[in-house]
């Protein structure tokens, strides 16, 4: 039996081949190694010929007026694909207020800038390209602080005349109102009311007396914010 041979150590690398794993910059490097490595999948998979699928669906999103909101939804799509925002079923163009966005190989977004209002809707997105198409939709909420508009006139009127103090509105949740005289809140009767629409509201004083006359004030508040404005009335 003969003796086995001593094991054989192995060579020491040649200068400047080693690498420690916690050296930053070769931490930095791997992690650039993994991102183009993951994107070289990414568009291998858009590759695949055929019609644009919907991989992540859009999202509601709120928008407080003022700002910007921004909505995304991610897609595979080969050959690359033509992208139509709409609001309500009408097209929206890439401009200021809207912007369409591209990002990473398959995530397509919609900035809405300067919000209002008026953009509160459902957004569509269509895709499509020579093999088909796909679309999706998602709405657009929006908060806007209560505020007066416009506040009611300063009036005159005669004894026994009908007199009616209009204010117009706005607010997103829809505000509370309500209307003072001389500091102390209305009792609504069949003679002294008030109506709430949509954008105003509107103080009728029938049959009035001098009693009436003093100063009026309209007030509305939500969630996000209150204002009021006040109107002098004068019956004689």
């Amino acid at each position: 039996m003969s003796k086995a041979a001593p094991a054989k150590k192995p060579a020491a690398p040649p200068p400047g081949c080693t690498l420690d794993i916690n050296d930053p910059q070769v931490q930095s490097a791997a992690i650039r190694i993994q991102a183009s490595y993951r994107g070289h999948r990414s568009r291998k998979e858009l590759k695949e010929k055929g019609p644009p699928r919907v991989l992540q669906p859009l999202q509601d999103v709120v928008l407080i007026e003022g700002s910007a909101a921004k909505l995304s939804c991610r897609i595979s799509a080969f050959p690359d694909p033509f992208i139509r925002w709409s609001k309500d079923g009408k097209e929206l163009r890439d401009g200021p207020k809207y912007r369409y966005v591209f990002e990473d190989p398959d995530v397509v977004a919609l900035v809405v800038r300067d919000g209002e209002l008026a953009d509160l809707g459902q957004y569509s997105i269509n895709v499509s390209n020579p093999f088909g198409e796909c679309s999706d939709s998602a709405r657009i909420l929006v908060e806007v602080p209560a505020k007066i508009k416009k506040g009611p006139d300063n009036t005159k009127a005669r004894r026994g005349a009908t007199v009616t103090l209009t204010a117009e509105i706005l607010g997103e949740p829809p505000p509370d109102v309500g209307w003072t005289k001389d500091g102390m809140d209305i009792e609504e009767d069949d003679r002294v009311f008030y109506e709430i629409g949509n954008t105003n509201t509107t103080l009728t004083i029938r049959r009035a007396t001098a009693e009436d006359s003093g100063k009026y004030e309209v007030y509305v508040e939500n969630s996000l914010g209150m204002d009021q404005s006040f109107a002098r009335l004068d019956v004689a």
